[in-house]
């Protein structure tokens, strides 16, 4: 079976690296107030220019910046758009690490005025990305949802929106101008990073959703409908995919499989999903039953968080059991999550980040070709 020649690619990956340690310290300094910007940008060009490398190296054909200018994978609306707070209010959802100890989510910005975007979201950093290769420069953003969901409607109370539909309308039309400006300087592919609808397949988050007075049928409901009208109006010629996730640190911030959401998620009017299989809690891939015959899934069978080699064989058992419902032709593989979805996190050594990646593409070409 012939490799693909559009995204997303037999051998994939979600997006995130590992910063070089004295980028890890140039942030901290700068959030400090301790760095000039000028002095970090040029660190961040630098440490680009050398991901990028990484990335051709190993023979990935999405290329990312390794979001390596982010604060964390989530806050770049909350950044990038007024009408936020200063204050935050806590999330009452929390990780689980190995040793089992918990700790909260971030917390979120309150909803204080209307939603305004005052500056590109990545669209500055993909313009800068995509000059580097000749390769699919691919961008990535947090999904609309995760601009509600952790605190929920409560933090609507001080606003100018009358209910959630009007805020996430809010949202949703902000994304539409960011995706619009990332077309215009050449973007093709996107990726739409979603966690609270995969959240919400674990019945202890449902049951804090429906204690804050929140039905959980309903949030997926909304939330659904909030990707879809992000991305409505999207170039023809720009792929974008959904990646589930489940709160990349230990254990996460969930369980539960797919299935009690997967229809309305696979009917979202994109190209296809990544889906987060490394570990039992995501369930079996029974929900790809649901999966529409002109989408992709792309099986994120490798660990971001464990640094040891998966054994070659167990993963392409466990592409040919995920074949026998969708067929082949419709899958690929990555990573279940980026390396780094926090500016600090370090948990690899960027050697054995560039062994993951090269290990996505080796198993890739084996089962593709």
């Amino acid at each position: 079976m012939p490799s693909r020649s559009k995204p997303p690619f037999r051998a994939d990956h979600v997006g995130s690296l590992i910063r070089p340690r004295a980028l890890i310290d140039a942030h901290t300094k700068f959030n400090q107030g301790k760095l000039a910007r000028e002095a970090l940008k040029a660190l961040e060009d630098a440490a680009i220019r050398d991901a990028v490398a990484m990335q051709e190296r190993v023979g990935l054909d999405a290329i990312t910046d390794g979001e390596l200018r982010r604060n964390n994978w989530r806050d770049g609306f909350f950044e990038s758009v007024a009408g936020f707070s200063e204050s935050k209010v806590g999330s009452s959802f929390t990780f689980t690490e190995y040793s089992g100890e918990t700790h909260p989510g971030m917390p979120v910005p309150v909803v204080t005025g209307k939603l305004a975007r005052r500056k590109p979201i990545t669209a500055d950093d993909f313009a800068f990305t995509s000059a580097l290769t000749k390769r699919t420069a691919k961008a990535t953003l947090p999904s609309p949802t995760v601009n509600h969901f952790f605190s929920g409607d409560k933090a609507l109370a001080g606003s100018p929106y009358r209910d959630r539909a009007s805020y996430l309308a809010a949202v949703s039309e902000i994304y539409r101008a960011e995706i619009a400006d990332l077309a215009a300087r050449g973007c093709t592919y996107l990726q739409i990073d979603e966690v609270p609808i995969a959240v919400l397949c674990d019945e202890k988050n449902r049951a804090i959703v429906r204690a804050r007075g929140e039905d959980p049928e309903r949030l997926v409901d909304d939330y659904v409908a909030a990707i879809a009208a992000a991305v409505r109006g999207r170039p023809p010629a720009m792929t974008i995919c959904v990646h589930l996730c489940r709160g990349n640190a230990g254990h996460g911030q969930a369980s539960g499989g797919y299935d009690g959401v997967a229809e309305r998620l696979f009917n979202l009017p994109v190209d296809g999903f990544f889906l987060e299989y490394d570990t039992e809690r995501a369930g079996g891939f029974e929900p790809l039953r649901y999966l529409p015959k002109d989408k992709l899934a792309v099986l994120g069978i490798i660990s971001t968080k464990l640094a040891a080699l998966e054994d070659k064989d167990e993963v392409k058992r466990r592409i040919d059991q995920a074949a026998r419902i969708t067929g082949l032709e419709r899958l690929c593989l990555s990573p279940q999550c980026g390396f780094a979805s926090s500016y600090q996190t370090d948990r690899f050594a960027p050697s054995d980040q560039e062994r993951k990646l090269a290990h996505v593409v080796a198993i890739a070409r084996e089962v593709w070709g």
